[in-house]
């Protein structure tokens, strides 16, 4: 269960790395050296005391770490002072969303404790946060998990019980390390960063709530995700000790009639799963799900939607097949119509499509029923199909 979530402060809740570059830059001009601010992006995620101190061990520097973090704070307040914290957008309705939703807030910033309690301050969220803990009174600093280690527990959680948010690569490095799932902002102003340790990468907070943190979170944990439930029905991602069932589903000669893509053997079906958890469900947000029964909590079928390529044109392809024992009870009509509504109206699909053997009756049926059209024959690993569609407009309105 998600307990806490704990965000790095610069260039996550402010966008203070340009400013934080600059400083360094100023500060060293007092000493001669034209520092590039190329060369500061390097220290994102690291403490000050950390870059200082290579500072003047790169450029051989005769002061003392303290005398140049001296001149580097007298330039930040200068800069601080004038053009004040640039909030990044949407991160307040995050948090307070986080908040409302009784999850645990902490801040773990490489930044001293006066600066993020000026910052905090500054943005309007010191009430939300629970704890906020400094890279600069830990041992080592990121990419070491040692401020994320001390985070959690003064939250009183444990690495399986947190998400961290993070836009350095340090920071997702640090992540790691402890343990904890992450999301990766990418925030163009923090430098290249290498974010790829991170579990999903965001552009922005937009359309980040409670419920994209917490799937994260699940996602990172191994945990599949529930995607939506109906009257009798759950369709949730498929786990990997779920492809057993779906196997057994598969080899009933009545539905493997219509499917090619199977493979012969279960150990190649499951390596394929792992991989299709990674590469699709993370990635895209949807893929092929399990539909599982309310009552029982038993596998019965598969359905969902994924990326296919058809005749060279990109589709959105919906997919549906039921155990043989669950036919002619409205079980497909009732996961599909389900599917459609979650991606029209949630994930905003424009349009999708249904390829259909045309003698598999009982699947154009449903395809009819819940309102897709045929449109053509084409042909696909030298087979004729039935092609139907749906768009968005049409399902809306």
């Amino acid at each position: 269960m998600l307990k806490a979530v704990i965000f790095d402060m610069d260039g996550v809740l402010v966008d203070s790395e340009p400013g934080h570059a600059r400083a360094a830059v100023l500060a060293l001009n007092e000493y001669n050296v034209n520092l590039p601010m190329e060369y500061c992006y390097n220290f994102i995620g690291s403490t000050t005391a950390h870059m200082l101190d290579t500072i003047i061990k790169d450029y051989n520097l005769s002061c003392t770490v303290n005398e140049l973090e001296l001149a580097y704070q007298q330039a930040k307040h200068k800069m601080m002072k004038a053009e004040g914290y640039i909030a990044i957008p949407y991160t307040k309705e995050l948090i307070m969303d986080l908040y409302k939703h009784g999850v645990k807030l902490a801040i773990a910033s490489s930044s001293t404790k006066a600066e993020i309690d000026d910052v905090v301050k500054n943005l309007g969220i010191s009430k939300y946060f629970d704890r906020l803990v400094s890279g600069t009174t830990v041992a080592h600093p990121k990419p070491a998990p040692d401020v994320f280690i001390k985070a959690m527990s003064e939250l009183g959680v444990n690495s399986k019980e947190c998400i961290i948010i993070e836009d350095s690569s340090h920071g997702v490095t640090a992540a790691k390390a402890a343990g904890v799932p992450s999301i990766g902002f990418i925030n163009e102003n923090s430098g290249k960063q290498d974010l790829s340790l991170a579990d999903v990468l965001i552009e922005g907070f937009d359309e980040i709530d409670y419920k994209f943190v917490n799937n994260i979170y699940l996602r990172g944990n191994g945990e599949p995700i529930t995607i939506t439930t109906t009257k009798r029905l759950i369709i949730r991602e498929l786990a990997v000790e779920d492809i057993i069932k779906i196997y057994q589903i598969y080899k009933n000669p009545e539905v493997r009639k219509y499917i090619d893509d199977i493979d012969e053997y279960l150990e190649n079906e499951i390596e394929k799963h792992k991989a299709y958890i990674k590469n699709v469900y993370n990635f895209y947000g949807y893929g092929l799900w399990g539909v599982f029964s309310k009552d029982t909590g038993e596998l019965i079928g598969r359905c969902g939607i994924q990326n296919s390529v058809i005749e060279g044109k990109s589709e959105i392809e919906l997919g549906y097949l039921l155990d043989r024992n669950h036919w002619g009870l409205g079980y497909a009509i009732e996961c599909v119509k389900a599917i459609l509504q979650f991606a029209f109206e949630e994930l905003w699909i424009e349009r999708i499509v249904a390829v259909i053997d045309p003698l598999n009756h009982r699947s154009i049926k449903v395809a009819e029923d819940v309102g897709m059209q045929y449109e053509t024959q084409i042909e696909k690993n030298n087979r004729k199909y039935s092609y139907y569609v749906i768009t968005k407009e049409r399902y809306l309105y």
